[in-house]
């Protein structure tokens, strides 16, 4: 869910516009730089970490070798290339892609009512979080022990160095990518050069390798190795890791290039450099301490241990801005509360940056960095939350293919059930891995997930208590002009979320200041379940007396409400002098009621997120100078 993408070209395509090649392939280098930065650096510890977990000490053998590298290989050629590339690409919400935007489509078909499917989408988002938080974590400290090769020297300070990297990275994001995403496709180019340069030559010493490419070498590992072989398969899905990426981020890039740039670039540099590090293992065992740097001579071991660093800084990014992204929808799905986004990009919708997200991530990649203190114990927290995530992914895929494409029930089962098997022998495979380190992306999204519901049912119970509250706009309005004999000029904009109901801002301020402005504007903001709206189609006015108008107005997921904008739009004839206009909204004071139909300990954590939600004023892009907030105690 990178937002880095478009921005780093300059050039967009949706899923279904025709595109013209050059805007292809420049979209397809963004790809290359953006999308795979993540299953780029899987390189670094996959095969080493697969091969730890059944050779027991010892060294590798040429059946265990050849073996994972074929599960590893058609792992990538079944997850990715068949269904990531070729099917998960296909399923767009209005060109966008993702777990969030795929619970929207598949609410979009069956219907809000269905409790299942938003469940689906908050157990994906939160999931993601857990992913976002080991990925810099694994993949910096992976490339910056490379300098132990260069000379042991370095040993001491592996540890310092990545966590120097990972402050930098992370307290550079309120300045914004703009400037440097042009430079990220090239470098993770070059860095698929190097991977696929390093594993051509050395698969040339020991090209028995090349057995790894029948399936049958990778069934008979599994079946020989029983238990261990199930723990191999577990690290094998770190081949992987970063799949979800594809789909994620096909509204910033498009089908083609993403599709493009997999298969001309990323692929055959992946698969030439698992091989290379087999090959390099059946003719030297001992190298299993790290056998990706033990590809390339002395003599390079410094320049390639800095390029993986650039590599792994870069796929930190990306994971990064993805979680700003996915916070970004679930505000707007209703997921969480309102949090402080801010624009690092006068002209770039992408460009965002998230002050709450950003240092929650860092301080839990810092603890989770100087808790494990290496790439191969925190290997065994790794892979968990992404198995999670695509199993939630093709099991909303199957509901968008049955109700929203009308494939029948046999083409869904035929098609999906294969996927769905295979996902969930690797979740069964990374589950084995819960107490030695798979338990913290799980306590991750099992907090994350209870925020979501907590926050969801609460922001209902509230609405619900309100509703009961108000007044109908329709009954109670002529009777409340009449009694209004004092008129101020201007106008007055009342935000609410039931437009319907008379505002309680409007409300209490007849009740302590007897006065009505000469116009009054009833604004409603309604989340849509596609990601962006038409601005033909983003508000609409209705007009119920000469002082009162409603106005409804309608944001998608993936983009930011700005009501003073939406209000100025011409089609709806309003004609808002700046300076003679008023925002009214309702600051509620929420206290836990002695009896409620929340829990208690529920409760209190939705009263806590609500009081640290961002301010109304500052998200809805409301002129501070211009905002008249009016306090309500509510209990819930």
């Amino acid at each position: 869910m990178s937002s880095i993408s478009a921005e780093a070209t300059h050039v967009s395509t949706g899923t279904g516009q025709p595109a013209k090649k050059s805007s292809i392939w420049a979209l397809a280098l963004g790809a290359i730089g953006v999308v795979y930065g993540d299953i780029g650096t899987s390189p670094l510890y996959a095969l080493k970490e697969s091969l730890n977990a059944v050779r027991e000490g010892g060294e590798p053998t040429g059946e265990m070798i050849v073996g994972v590298l074929s599960l590893m290989l058609w792992a990538l050629m079944l997850i990715v290339t068949i269904k990531y590339v070729f099917i998960m690409l296909r399923a767009d919400n209005e060109g966008e892609g993702g777990t969030l935007s795929l619970m929207a489509l598949a609410e979009r078909s069956f219907g809000t009512g269905t409790w299942f499917i938003p469940l689906l989408g908050m157990v994906g988002a939160a999931l993601f979080y857990g992913d976002a938080i080991i990925t810099p974590a694994i993949s910096i400290l992976s490339a910056v022990e490379g300098l132990e090769l260069v000379t042991p020297a370095f040993d001491p300070f592996v540890l310092s160095i990545s966590l120097v990297i990972i402050v930098g990275v992370f307290a550079v994001q309120s300045r914004g990518t703009a400037r440097v995403a042009s430079w990220f496709g090239p470098i993770i180019m070059v860095w698929f050069v190097a991977l696929a340069v390093g594993g051509a030559a050395a698969m040339t010493k020991a090209p028995q390798v090349l057995a790894a490419f029948n399936p049958l070498m990778g069934a008979h590992f599994l079946l020989a190795h029983g238990m261990a072989g199930v723990f191999a398969l577990g690290a094998v899905f770190l081949t992987v890791t970063g799949a979800e990426a594809l789909y994620a981020d096909l509204g910033h890039f498009g089908r083609k290039p993403i599709q493009n740039a997999w298969l001309v670039v990323v692929l055959p540099s992946l698969g030439l450099n698992y091989l290379g590090q087999g090959a390099l293992l059946l003719t030297q065992p001992a190298a299993i301490e790290n056998p990706f740097f033990r590809l390339y001579p002395e003599w390079s071991l410094l320049p390639i241990v800095a390029l993986a660093t650039l590599a792994t800084i870069i796929a930190s990014q990306a994971v990064i801005t993805g979680a700003y992204s996915i916070s970004q929808q679930a505000i707007q799905l209703g997921l969480l509360p309102r949090l402080d986004v801010r624009r690092t990009s006068p002209t770039e919708k992408g460009q965002i940056y998230m002050p709450a997200v950003n240092w929650l991530l860092m301080v839990a990649v810092l603890f989770l960095v100087v808790t494990f203190r290496n790439s191969s114990a925190l290997a065994s927290a790794y892979g968990i939350a992404v198995t999670g995530t695509m199993v939630v992914t093709v099991c909303l895929a199957s509901l968008v293919a049955r109700a929203y494409w009308r494939w029948p029930v046999w083409k869904v089962v035929l098609v999906m059930t294969p996927f769905f098997i295979i996902d969930t022998i690797f979740l069964g495979a990374n589950a084995l891995k819960i107490f030695s380190g798979g338990w913290l992306p799980l306590l991750v999204g099992g907090a994350l997930l209870t925020l979501m519901l907590t926050w969801r049912r609460g922001v209902a119970l509230l609405k619900q208590k309100t509703r009961r509250q108000e007044l109908a706009i329709c009954d109670y309005w002529p009777t409340l002009e009449k009694r209004s004999g004092n008129r101020v000029p201007g106008t007055a904009i009342f935000l609410t979320g039931q437009p319907e109901t008379i505002p309680v801002a409007l409300m209490h301020n007849l009740k302590h200041n007897k006065v009505l402005h000469k116009r009054n504007l009833i604004v409603s903001i309604e989340p849509a379940d596609m990601p962006r709206i038409a601005e033909d189609e983003r508000s609409r006015a209705e007009r119920l007396s000469n002082d009162l108008t409603i106005v409804r107005l309608r944001f998608g997921y993936m983009e930011d409400p700005d009501v003073p904008r939406a209000l100025a739009c011409r089609r709806l004839g309003l004609h808002l002098n700046p300076l003679e206009t008023s925002y009214y909204l309702s600051r509620r004071a929420l206290r836990p009621a002695t009896r409620s139909e929340m829990p208690a300990w529920q409760v209190r954590i939705f009263i806590w997120l609500a009081r640290h939600a961002s301010d109304a004023s500052r998200y809805f892009r409301i002129p501070t100078d211009r905002a008249i907030e009016i306090g309500t105690q509510i209990t819930i």
